[in-house]
């Protein structure tokens, strides 16, 4: 089921940040990204902690990542890596 709802996210052309709220590292990736001129519907941010699958979220964000960690951007399918590779690619 996580991977299922992993899979629905990451399907469309937009950006996607797998993150946990108390993450200082998800809330920094938010604030970078919240700044930028998004079209509407076109960034989104997934609370992994909020629907009782975070572990099996976690579990399978490894298995696309290599890491358990969080946040992961996604633009589609691609992950562009977590907060320190956005920081570098937005300099």
């Amino acid at each position: 089921m996580s991977q299922a709802f992993v899979n629905s996210k990451i399907q469309s052309e937009k950006l996607v940040v797998f993150i946990k709220l108390t993450c200082p590292y998800c809330r920094w990736t938010q604030e970078l990204l919240s700044q930028l001129p998004f079209k509407q519907g076109l960034l989104e941010f997934v609370d992994i902690t909020a629907n009782g699958d975070t572990t099996e979220i976690q579990d399978y964000l490894q298995q696309l990542t290599g890491a358990r960690t969080v946040p992961w951007v996604f633009i589609g399918k691609e992950c562009i890596g977590g907060c320190t590779d956005l920081v570098n690619i937005h300099e």
